[in-house]
Parts: C-alpha cells; structure tokens; sequence
C-alpha cells in the first residue's frame, strides 16, 4: 500500500512538472503593472517569423541608477521572449563590436574617498531583425529634471522605444508623409533637421498641391511648415477632401507676421496680423488661430548692446519675452516627459464650437507668468521687462490636437470650377486627428558655417530644448493606427528616499531593534530576581 502511494505522488509530481513546463503561468503584482506589456505589443512579437537578436550595450561598471536601467531593459525582454510564440527573441548584454555613432555617456562620480571617478556607457540597444540592424536609445535625458527622474522615465519609455524599433524593423512597405509647398512654407534647408528624423520612418516628399483633388491620398500625414501666403479655395478644398477621406494634417502656422531678417538687423519689427485665409476651416474644424502674440516670463535670453558708445558694444544676456519657452502636458503621449519647447513671436489657440464629439487636448501652453499682446504692434529686442505684474495670464494654449469626425468646410459649398474632381464631395469626415500649432519657429532648425544645427537648439545659450522629440511625436501620433503611441504614457511611481524621514526611521529602528529589547530584557531580569529575593527571604 505504501508502494502505490509513493508510485502515486511521484506520478502526481511528474504531472504538475509538464504542465507548469507547458503552460507559464506570469502575475503582475505591481501597483502599476510595470512587468505588463500591453495588447498592442503582444499582437506586432505576434507578427515577427524570424529570430529577433537584440544586444544591450549598458554593461560595465554601472552605478546604481544605471543598473537599475539595464535590470529594467532585461525584465522587459524577458516578458518580450515569453509572450512571442511564433519566432524566438533572444538577447545578451555586451559592449564588444560597438558600431560606429553610438554615442558614449560618461558618468562623473565621487568615489568614498572623496575623488572624482569618470565611468563611460553606451546606453543603447542593438536589434537584428533579417539583415537589417535599428538602435534603441535606452536613456531619455531631459536637463531640467534630476538624474532619478530621467531614469524613471527612461524605464517608463522602454516598452514604446522597442516598440517603435520592431515596428521599423517588421514593416512591409513604408509610409509617406508630405511637406506642403506654395504659400511661402519653410524651405527644405529649413526643416532639414526634422525631415532628417522623420526619415527613419517615412518617405518624405514635397510639393504643391495642383488641381487633381486626389493627389494627397497616398500621404500618411500632410504637413504645412509656416506658410506666409493665403490659401486659394482650391487648396482649401484638396485639404479638405483629403481630412475627409482620413488624411492627417499637422498645421504649422502663425496667426501674425514678421520679419526675422529686418529683427536681426535693426533691433526691432512690425507685427501685422497674418491673413492665411484658412480661419473659416480651422474653425470649422473647432480651433481659431488667434492674431495675437504670446509674451511670457519663462523665456529664453538674446545679447544685446547696452553700452551707449558705438565704438565699444557690450553685449549682455537679457530675457526676452517674445521667446517663450513652451510647457508640455503630461497627459498626452505626444509631450509627456518632454523637455520645454522654444519659440519665438507664438500666437495662441482657442478652442471653438460646442460638444460635438471632437476630443480636444492642449499640447503645448504658456507658463503662468505670460501675458497677450495684440497687434498691430512694433516689437524690439532692447525692451526688457518693465512690469511684471502685467504678466497676469496663465497657461495660454499655443499647440492642441483635435481628434474625431469634422464637418466639411464645402458641405453647403459647390466646389471651385478649375479643379479636377475624382471623387464626390464628402461632407463628414471618418474619425481622423490633426495638430495645431500656432508658433511656426516650433519647426524650423537654424544653420551654423553650413551645417545644420538640431530643430530646438538655441545658440546664445547651447541648450536643447524639446522642439524635435515634440514635432517626431506628433507626426508619430497622427500616422498610428494601432495604439502604439499610448505606450509613452505608462507611469512608473518614483519611490525616492526621503532623507530626513529615513533618518527618524532610522533611530525608530534602533529604538525597536536595541533599546526596548534590552529594556525588555532588563525588566524581565529584574522581575526574576525580585521574584527570587522574595523566595529566599521567605524561606529564612
């Protein structure tokens, strides 16, 4: 009898083992499911029908933070292997063979002795998918934040950068976006840095419209980069059409105009509102452009002279409020956990129109010390700020997205007698989204001795600010059908040790763990003894 039970539990354990073997079973019990990918990630390792090796480079002599990082990127993968059942995905950490352009980070860091120790890194990750290689930047480094928080949001963001990089790696044909021509739109040396990093991901054409009103049904996204010239009808209705038919339009445009050359020249420029005639479709979509500018106390400084002898200028830093530095909302995952955006001569954006399905979100916004300025107005560069109590208005919309089905602007209108119509006039578009950004500088890179310098760069104070992850984010977020942009806004709570109550803790400790013992046992000692003297005497 004895025997067969033996025989029986074996067998039971033998049994369990398969099915455990069989079926992994994974529970996230994490507050905010950071060892979860989403549905989203699962369906694109789905698709993947050969192996996928990814090789991290962050290894080394690591502190703390950034073992943290590359424990995190492993953790990922690790989920990534169990959930891809057609193919394999196998990783390794190692730093040999590192290609040519990755970039190194070099840590500084005080040794115990007090010396200073230098730790260079490469924090990146390699993916090798049929041939072709993509890299993976693993640390996302905003200079406004401190070292914990950028790698907080740096483990909050893997999930998306591998997405995106798989998503590169697995596509079958690559999408178009456009940049529009024919209103005195940004030139392509002008957007050259942003066309540059959108050519990761799509194929970047551009040109004028015509008279064919399906001629921007091949593009993923329509950008229009500050045009200076009115729109025709003809062109309105192109756009139009296209929004209607589910195209994606980034509207990059000012509500004023000015002169950048005669401002570098002189000191000083008119502003004159700026007649694009395309108020009555944009506020037909719920957004108006407004003929104002944007002054705000978070902005970024200019050199200007003031010595007032000719002979001998002494140029000095001073704030101008003309170049608003932008806030980016946390809630979107276009802009969240960007750094601010630079500007200079912003109008604003209000919303329009009642509740009528459109979901509408503020991007970008003034700080909380700006103020409105209308126009016409003259503009210099050597007014500094004389009042800042007049700079009473807070969180002025500048860039917004609006998202669902849009009427048409020609659903009462015939539509113009030179175009070429391939199509009925749609008069309801299918559920579709645009941008809106009312600071057209947002989108245009400077040059320096011929080269061209990173959208959001500013040369006076050699800070990076957050235009070009802002302007790829967008493009990125109007092209994805699938989801996948929802991933930038996973959260990760910061549990950061509080220094002073660690230190109460810490003497809380010390009282629990050595004085009450001793205390304890002292009274206890003492109880036994008096317990004793009271037997003895008793006895005598």
């Amino acid at each position: 009898m004895k025997l067969w039970k033996g025989i029986a539990t074996i067998a039971a354990l033998v049994v369990v083992n398969l099915l455990v073997n069989l079926y992994v079973v994974r529970w996230d019990m994490t507050d905010d499911h950071r060892y979860s990918i989403a549905p989203t990630t699962k369906q694109l390792l789905q698709t993947l029908d050969e192996p996928l090796e990814i090789t991290i480079l962050l290894d080394g002599e690591l502190n703390t933070g950034f073992q943290r990082l590359q424990r995190a990127t492993i953790e990922l993968l690790e989920e990534f292997q169990a959930r891809s059942e057609n193919t394999s995905i196998r990783y390794r950490v190692s730093t040999e063979n590192i290609p040519q352009g990755i970039p190194p980070t070099v840590i500084h860091e005080r040794t115990h002795k007090g010396q200073t120790a230098q730790t260079t890194v490469y924090p990146f990750a390699l993916l090798h998918y049929k041939g072709q290689t993509s890299v993976v930047e693993l640390l996302r480094n905003n200079r406004g934040l401190s070292g914990e928080e950028n790698l907080n949001h740096s483990i909050e963001n893997l999930e998306f950068a591998f997405v995106e990089a798989i998503h590169t790696l697995t596509r079958d044909s690559i999408e178009k976006i456009a940049f529009l021509e024919g209103h005195g739109e940004l030139s392509e040396r002008e957007v050259f840095d942003l066309s540059q990093a959108l050519s990761r991901y799509y194929q970047i054409d551009r040109g004028i419209l015509g008279n064919e009103t399906d001629i921007l049904n091949d593009y993923r996204v329509v950008i229009i980069a500050d045009p200076q010239e009115p729109f025709s009808e003809k062109d309105k209705y192109i756009l139009d059409q296209y929004l209607m038919q589910g195209g994606r339009i980034l509207w990059v445009v000012n509500g004023v105009r000015f002169s950048d050359e005669y401002l570098s020249q002189s000191g000083m420029t008119p502003v004159i509102p700026l007649e694009l005639q395309i108020d009555d479709m944009l506020f037909r979509y719920g957004v108006r452009v407004n003929a104002t500018l944007v002054q705000d106390l978070q902005c970024l400084p200019v050199p200007v002279d003031v010595s007032s002898d000719p002979q001998q200028p002494n140029w000095q830093p001073m704030p101008w409020t003309y170049a608003p530095l932008l806030l980016t909302s946390h809630a979107s995952p276009i802009t969240r956990n960007l750094m601010q955006v630079s500007s200079t001569m912003a109008s604003t954006i209000e919303f329009v129109g009642g509740e009528d399905g459109i979901y509408k979100e503020v991007l970008l916004a003034t700080s909380s010390a700006s103020k409105l300025t209308g126009v016409p107005a003259k503009v210099d560069l050597s007014l500094g700020v004389d009042d800042e109590q007049s700079f009473a208005h807070a969180f002025i919309p500048v860039a917004v997205s609006v998202e669902g089905s849009f009427p048409s602007l020609f659903a009462h209108q015939m539509p113009p007698a030179e175009l070429e119509l391939h199509a009925p006039l749609l008069k309801q578009s299918q559920t579709t989204k645009q941008i809106v950004v009312a600071a057209g500088s947002t989108i245009r890179n400077d040059w320096q001795q011929g080269n061209p310098l990173p959208l959001g760069y500013d040369r006076y104070t050699q800070m990076q600010m957050g235009n070009r992850d802002f302007m790829v984010n967008a493009v990125l977020y109007l092209a994805d059908d699938q989801g996948w942009m929802q991933l930038r806004q996973k959260t990760f709570t910061l549990r950061l040790i509080n220094d002073q109550r660690a230190r109460h803790s810490r003497v809380q400790a010390q009282v629990v763990s050595i004085v009450i013992p001793l205390a304890m046992l002292g009274l206890v000692g003492g109880i036994v003894m008096f317990v004793r003297r009271k037997k003895y005497e008793i006895k005598r």
